[in-house]
């Protein structure tokens, strides 16, 4: 991931970093955590998985599963990942932080991140 990602003049890590890319993360500028209610986060997911499937059998198990934990994600007692253990990361980086709401519309989020200095 250094390799790829540092040698660049700009660039975007998508994705929970908790247990891993120090080394990336240590020359990232400003971190960017988007949030969304946890009913359109859901209904997003299920959305998505219902698209990703189309035309084939679901694995109820596996769905069931996995809808499961993307639920606990909201839960603060939650074991696994969860946004109060994304939270509490964010807290004890150096860098910046910029809080968006992923309702928004692609248009104002896009314009937040560009519009924002985080120095």
């Amino acid at each position: 991931m250094h390799e790829l990602f540092v040698p660049r003049e700009a660039w975007v890590l998508s994705g929970s970093m908790l247990e891993w890319g120090g080394s990336v993360l240590a020359q990232c500028d400003a971190f960017v955590f988007l949030t969304l209610d946890p009913q359109e986060r859901l209904r997003r997911l299920e959305a998505r998985e219902s698209v990703r499937r189309e035309g084939q059998e679901i694995d109820q198990v596996a769905w069931t599963e996995f809808r499961d934990w993307a639920v606990g994600y909201d839960d603060p007692s939650f074991t696994g990942r969860s946004r109060a253990g994304h939270e509490q990361w964010l807290s004890r980086q150096a860098h910046p932080v910029l809080h968006l709401d992923s309702a928004q519309s692609i248009e104002l989020l896009v314009d937040a991140v560009l519009s924002w200095d985080p120095r």
